[in-house]
């Protein structure tokens, strides 16, 4: 499995992740909300950060299906989906991750014909990896 690459700004988000806790940096001078997390706040220019804890709930804004050629690690998983997810409590923050069909099922457990934009959906975590799962309602 591919995992990510961290820096200093966005390690925490990577340590929530593997608590099985899904949150974005906070300004702690304005409280403005930005992903991804960089040091200093684009609003106020605070170089003080938080970091607030998300319902994990959400929309699918957008997706795609990749198919081979791609990066040796993801060719043979191919195809599968990537998914970018609006967040409930943050409409500007936009996350990417997989659908996947329930907690700890495999990227392409979902049928690419069940993708459809607007879908509601919520993370779970999958290794410190947050993917998303259709919301039942």
């Amino acid at each position: 499995m591919l995992r990510p690459v961290t820096d200093t700004d966005g390690a925490p988000f990577w340590q929530y992740a593997a608590r099985g806790e899904l949150r974005v940096q906070a300004c702690a001078g304005c409280g403005e909300l930005r992903f991804p997390p960089r040091p200093c706040c684009p609003h106020c220019q605070s170089f003080q950060t938080d970091w607030r804890r998300m319902s994990g709930r959400g929309r699918v804004w957008s997706y795609v299906v990749p198919h081979p050629p791609l990066l040796p690690g993801y060719a043979e998983l191919a195809p599968y989906n990537v998914v970018v997810v609006e967040l409930d409590e943050a409409p500007r923050i936009r996350l990417v991750g997989n659908l996947v069909a329930g907690p700890g099922e495999p990227l392409g457990s979902l049928a690419a014909d069940r993708l459809r934009i607007g879908a509601r959906v919520r993370v779970v975590f999958d290794d410190g990896l947050p993917r998303w799962v259709p919301e039942r309602s």
